[in-house]
Protein backbone atom coordinates (compact mmCIF):
# COMPACT_ATOMS: atom_id res chain seq x y z
CA UNK A 1 0.00 0.00 0.00
CA UNK A 2 1.18 3.51 -1.26
CA UNK A 3 1.27 6.59 1.32
CA UNK A 4 0.78 9.10 -1.26
CA UNK A 5 0.99 13.18 -0.16
CA UNK A 6 -0.62 15.30 -1.72
CA UNK A 7 1.75 18.81 -2.56
CA UNK A 8 0.86 21.89 -3.90
CA UNK A 9 2.69 22.97 -7.42
CA UNK A 10 5.88 24.51 -5.59
CA UNK A 11 6.41 21.44 -4.14
CA UNK A 12 4.99 22.05 -0.34
CA UNK A 13 2.27 20.27 2.14
CA UNK A 14 0.61 23.80 2.30
CA UNK A 15 0.16 26.65 -0.21
CA UNK A 16 3.42 29.70 -0.10
CA UNK A 17 2.03 32.84 0.42
CA UNK A 18 5.06 35.54 0.20
CA UNK A 19 4.35 39.44 1.51
CA UNK A 20 6.51 42.31 -0.29
CA UNK A 21 5.60 45.43 0.62
CA UNK A 22 1.61 46.38 -0.20
CA UNK A 23 1.58 43.05 -2.26
CA UNK A 24 1.06 39.20 -1.64
CA UNK A 25 1.44 36.27 -3.32
CA UNK A 26 -0.25 33.29 -2.55
CA UNK A 27 0.02 29.90 -4.30
CA UNK A 28 -4.11 28.57 -4.66
CA UNK A 29 -3.75 24.72 -5.06
CA UNK A 30 -7.68 23.96 -4.06
CA UNK A 31 -9.24 24.83 -7.84
CA UNK A 32 -10.82 22.14 -10.39
CA UNK A 33 -10.65 23.28 -13.58
CA UNK A 34 -12.03 21.92 -16.66
CA UNK A 35 -12.44 22.98 -20.40
CA UNK A 36 -14.41 23.16 -22.71
CA UNK A 37 -14.79 23.26 -26.44
CA UNK A 38 -17.57 23.30 -28.72
CA UNK A 39 -17.93 21.45 -31.23
CA UNK A 40 -18.41 22.43 -34.79
CA UNK A 41 -21.83 23.80 -35.66
CA UNK A 42 -22.95 23.36 -31.72
CA UNK A 43 -21.23 26.77 -30.79
CA UNK A 44 -24.94 28.63 -30.23
CA UNK A 45 -25.43 25.06 -27.69
CA UNK A 46 -22.78 25.01 -25.84
CA UNK A 47 -22.70 28.89 -24.97
CA UNK A 48 -26.10 28.48 -23.55
CA UNK A 49 -25.26 25.30 -21.52
CA UNK A 50 -22.09 26.92 -20.10
CA UNK A 51 -24.64 29.95 -18.71
CA UNK A 52 -26.38 27.40 -17.57
CA UNK A 53 -23.24 25.54 -16.01
CA UNK A 54 -22.36 29.00 -14.22
CA UNK A 55 -25.56 30.60 -13.93
CA UNK A 56 -25.38 33.52 -15.73
CA UNK A 57 -24.30 34.66 -19.80
CA UNK A 58 -21.50 32.88 -21.26
CA UNK A 59 -18.57 35.43 -21.21
CA UNK A 60 -17.06 36.99 -24.47
CA UNK A 61 -13.90 37.16 -25.57
CA UNK A 62 -11.12 38.40 -22.68
CA UNK A 63 -14.05 38.06 -19.96
CA UNK A 64 -15.15 35.73 -17.39
CA UNK A 65 -17.87 35.41 -15.26
CA UNK A 66 -19.88 32.87 -12.58
CA UNK A 67 -19.78 32.13 -8.81
CA UNK A 68 -18.93 29.64 -7.15
CA UNK A 69 -18.44 28.10 -10.79
CA UNK A 70 -16.57 30.66 -13.06
CA UNK A 71 -16.02 30.05 -16.81
CA UNK A 72 -13.16 32.20 -18.47
CA UNK A 73 -12.59 33.01 -22.30
CA UNK A 74 -9.87 31.07 -23.78
CA UNK A 75 -10.44 31.26 -27.44
CA UNK A 76 -12.67 30.98 -29.68
CA UNK A 77 -15.96 29.46 -28.42
CA UNK A 78 -13.52 27.75 -25.70
CA UNK A 79 -13.36 28.37 -22.06
CA UNK A 80 -11.98 27.23 -18.86
CA UNK A 81 -14.20 26.26 -15.98
CA UNK A 82 -13.07 26.97 -12.59
CA UNK A 83 -14.80 25.69 -9.20
CA UNK A 84 -13.58 25.03 -5.80
CA UNK A 85 -11.97 21.61 -5.27
CA UNK A 86 -13.68 20.98 -1.84
CA UNK A 87 -16.94 20.93 -3.80
CA UNK A 88 -16.28 20.16 -7.58
CA UNK A 89 -13.40 17.56 -7.18
CA UNK A 90 -14.42 16.13 -10.54
CA UNK A 91 -15.12 18.77 -12.26
CA UNK A 92 -14.47 17.43 -15.78
CA UNK A 93 -17.55 14.87 -15.30
CA UNK A 94 -19.74 17.59 -13.77
CA UNK A 95 -19.16 19.39 -17.56
CA UNK A 96 -19.57 16.88 -19.19
CA UNK A 97 -22.51 15.79 -18.32
CA UNK A 98 -23.90 19.48 -18.41
CA UNK A 99 -22.70 20.25 -22.16
CA UNK A 100 -23.45 16.74 -23.38
CA UNK A 101 -22.58 16.29 -27.37
CA UNK A 102 -22.36 19.76 -28.14
CA UNK A 103 -19.08 20.37 -26.77
CA UNK A 104 -15.71 18.30 -25.80
CA UNK A 105 -14.56 18.51 -21.98
CA UNK A 106 -11.27 18.00 -20.55
CA UNK A 107 -9.64 17.67 -17.35
CA UNK A 108 -7.58 20.49 -16.45
CA UNK A 109 -7.11 20.93 -12.85
CA UNK A 110 -3.16 19.27 -12.53
CA UNK A 111 -2.00 21.07 -15.27
CA UNK A 112 -2.44 24.63 -14.14
CA UNK A 113 -0.77 26.26 -10.97
CA UNK A 114 -2.73 29.50 -9.78
CA UNK A 115 -1.03 32.35 -7.77
CA UNK A 116 -3.37 35.20 -6.19
CA UNK A 117 -1.88 39.01 -6.13
CA UNK A 118 -3.33 41.20 -3.46
CA UNK A 119 -2.68 44.13 -2.41
CA UNK A 120 -2.65 47.58 -3.65
CA UNK A 121 0.51 47.82 -5.49
CA UNK A 122 -0.41 45.03 -7.70
CA UNK A 123 -0.18 47.44 -10.86
CA UNK A 124 3.07 47.72 -10.63
CA UNK A 125 4.26 43.77 -10.27
CA UNK A 126 1.55 43.45 -13.48
CA UNK A 127 3.60 46.28 -15.22
CA UNK A 128 6.87 44.21 -14.86
CA UNK A 129 5.41 40.51 -15.47
CA UNK A 130 3.27 40.99 -18.96
CA UNK A 131 2.06 43.12 -21.48
CA UNK A 132 -1.56 44.68 -20.30
CA UNK A 133 -3.24 47.41 -20.90
CA UNK A 134 -3.96 48.10 -16.78
CA UNK A 135 -6.25 50.75 -17.61
CA UNK A 136 -8.55 48.87 -19.78
CA UNK A 137 -7.74 45.86 -17.40
CA UNK A 138 -10.82 45.77 -15.07
CA UNK A 139 -12.85 43.06 -12.77
CA UNK A 140 -14.09 40.53 -14.71
CA UNK A 141 -11.15 40.75 -17.45
CA UNK A 142 -9.58 38.24 -18.28
CA UNK A 143 -6.18 38.34 -21.07
CA UNK A 144 -4.35 35.56 -21.77
CA UNK A 145 -0.21 36.41 -22.76
CA UNK A 146 3.25 35.80 -21.80
CA UNK A 147 4.53 36.23 -17.88
CA UNK A 148 8.23 35.88 -17.61
CA UNK A 149 7.70 34.19 -21.39
CA UNK A 150 5.06 31.43 -19.82
CA UNK A 151 1.68 31.09 -21.65
CA UNK A 152 -0.68 32.25 -18.57
CA UNK A 153 -4.35 33.48 -18.26
CA UNK A 154 -4.59 36.39 -16.37
CA UNK A 155 -8.14 37.54 -14.42
CA UNK A 156 -8.59 40.72 -12.87
CA UNK A 157 -10.89 39.56 -9.49
CA UNK A 158 -10.91 43.16 -8.16
CA UNK A 159 -8.65 46.74 -8.29
CA UNK A 160 -6.83 44.69 -5.79
CA UNK A 161 -6.81 40.83 -6.53
CA UNK A 162 -5.30 39.31 -9.56
CA UNK A 163 -5.36 35.84 -10.47
CA UNK A 164 -2.63 34.15 -12.56
CA UNK A 165 -2.71 30.36 -13.70
CA UNK A 166 0.29 29.07 -15.60
CA UNK A 167 1.34 25.74 -16.57
CA UNK A 168 1.90 23.83 -13.78
CA UNK A 169 5.35 22.34 -14.92
CA UNK A 170 6.44 26.18 -14.88
CA UNK A 171 4.91 27.20 -11.60
CA UNK A 172 8.29 27.13 -9.87
CA UNK A 173 9.81 29.37 -12.60
CA UNK A 174 6.27 31.47 -13.03
CA UNK A 175 6.49 32.15 -8.59
CA UNK A 176 10.40 33.41 -9.35
CA UNK A 177 9.40 35.75 -11.93
CA UNK A 178 6.65 36.87 -9.14
CA UNK A 179 8.60 37.40 -6.37
CA UNK A 180 11.36 39.25 -8.68
CA UNK A 181 9.04 41.90 -9.60
CA UNK A 182 7.33 42.10 -6.19
CA UNK A 183 10.77 42.86 -4.61
CA UNK A 184 11.22 45.12 -7.98
CA UNK A 185 8.16 47.10 -7.96
CA UNK A 186 8.66 47.93 -3.96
Amino acid sequence: MHDLVAITALGGAAPRVDTVGSVTCSEVPDVALASVTARLGHEAATQDEVARLIGTVTPTVQRFAGDPVTAFWSGPDQWMIEAPFSTHEDLAAYVKTAVGIVASVTEQTDAWARFDLQGDGINAVLELLCQLDLRQFQSGHVARGAVHHIGCFILCRSADHVSLYGPRSSAGSLHHAVLAAMRSAH
